[in-house]
This record gives structure tokens, sequence and C-alpha cells, in this order.
């Protein structure tokens, strides 16, 4: 019965842990910077008879189409790949050695006995080798639209979004927020995601996949630095 119990507080456990790591589709982060319900609806403009109507305020010959104000949006092209590597090789030694001759008291040779005398000899021999190796790597392609949430006095733009993609029995999700400048937006509106100053971008996913990939709570607490042994 008390094995069942504390099955049964493990299993509770792993579900609430398990819950606690799911992502969620909806980050404050991430969040669009204008809630749908806050875009007031325009009444409609009646025709005036020309060919320009009052209504086609948003039609623009030759204006500016990059992103420049709070609601923008403009598209990131990812474009992110690093690679480092580490290593280092330690080697110390250290030999002593002493000799203590027979000593001479009141002017003669000391020994004890016939055979042995009192000088000794003393050494020591220490080493020390140390190797260590370090590599990483990661590569992020693809591309993903934000919005401008907002405009800093400087000009510069902050801007953030996600993109859920739902493929079979799981979701994989990229989220971006960064500081960017509307020099480095392109006439297509795009901007390398490497151009981003303070980037943070994730990619990841959710479903049976993404849980079959993730190592269990127990083996996550013996890989930790609490485990001593």
């Amino acid at each position: 019965m008390i094995i069942l119990r504390l099955m049964m507080l493990a299993l509770s456990c792993s579900l609430l842990f398990a819950c606690s790591n799911s992502p969620r589709h909806v980050h404050p982060d991430f969040a669009p910077s204008f809630a749908e319900q806050d875009i007031p609806e325009e009444p409609p403009v009646p025709a005036t008879g020309s060919i320009y109507q009052d209504a086609q305020h948003n039609l623009t010959l030759f204006d500016d189409m990059r992103a420049h104000q709070v609601g923008d949006i403009l598209t990131v092209v990812l474009a992110e790949a690093t690679d480092a590597a580490k290593s280092s090789d330690t080697s110390l030694g250290k030999s002593n050695s002493a000799v203590i001759e027979n000593p001479v008291l009141a002017g003669q040779l000391r020994t004890i006995g016939t055979d042995s005398n009192l000088g000794f000899e003393l050494g020591s021999d220490q080493s020390f080798e140390g190797e260590s190796a370090s590599n990483q790597s990661n590569s992020l392609q693809g591309s993903i639209t934000v919005t401008v949430a907002k405009v800093y006095p400087s000009g510069n733009l902050y801007v953030q979004g996600e993109k859920w993609i739902q493929i079979n029995q799981g979701d994989e999700y990229i989220r971006l927020r960064g500081i960017i400048r509307p020099v480095d937006i392109s006439t297509n509106n795009t901007i390398m995601s490497t151009k981003i100053a303070d980037a943070r971008i994730s990619y990841s996913g959710t479903g049976a996949t993404a849980d079959a990939n993730r190592v269990g709570w127990l083996s996550r607490f013996f890989l930790s630095p609490i485990w001593p042994f």
C-alpha cells in the first residue's frame, strides 16, 4: 500500500512538472503589441463619384512601405549559425631530493653499531596532468514576421512576435524579440536576424515528438549539479 502511494505521488509530481514546462501558445514577452479588440472600427465613407475616393486613404504611390511605427509588420530572415570550440591541456611536475650524510660529532664520524650510520635520504616526486575539450555549434534558417511594439526616442524599433505551426500530433513554434535600426530594414521590408540587438530567439515544439526527446524528471535530477555523486 505504501509503495502504491509513493508511485501515485511520483506520477503526480511528474505530471505537474511536465505541465509547468509546456510552453504557452500566448507568451507575454512575445504577444502582439495590440489586441484585436483594441482596433477601432472606422465608419464607412460615402462615395463621392471621383476616381480617388476618400476611403482609399491607404493608397500610396511614393510612400516608404518599410516598418517605422507601432503596429507595422516586417519579416525577419533567420540566418543564425555559430560554431565554438575550446580546449585546454595542463601538465605539472615536481621532484625533490635531499641527502644527509653520516654526521660528525665531537670530531669523530658517528655510526650505529658496526654496519649502520646516522645518514639518511629524502625524496619526493609529484605530477599532475589535465586535459579538457568543448565543442558547440548551432544553425537556424527560416523566417518569421513580427510587429513593431515600441519606437524608441533614438528611432530604433522594438519588435516581437511568434509563429505556431501544427504538424501531426505536435506544434512547432518560433519566438523572436529584439531591437532593430530602421536603416537595416531592406526595401522589401525584411531584415536579417543577425542585425537584431538584444535578440531573444526561441525555436522548439510540443507534442509526442517533443516529449519523446525530453529527459525524464528523475533522470534530470541525477544529471543535475544537485546530485552529489
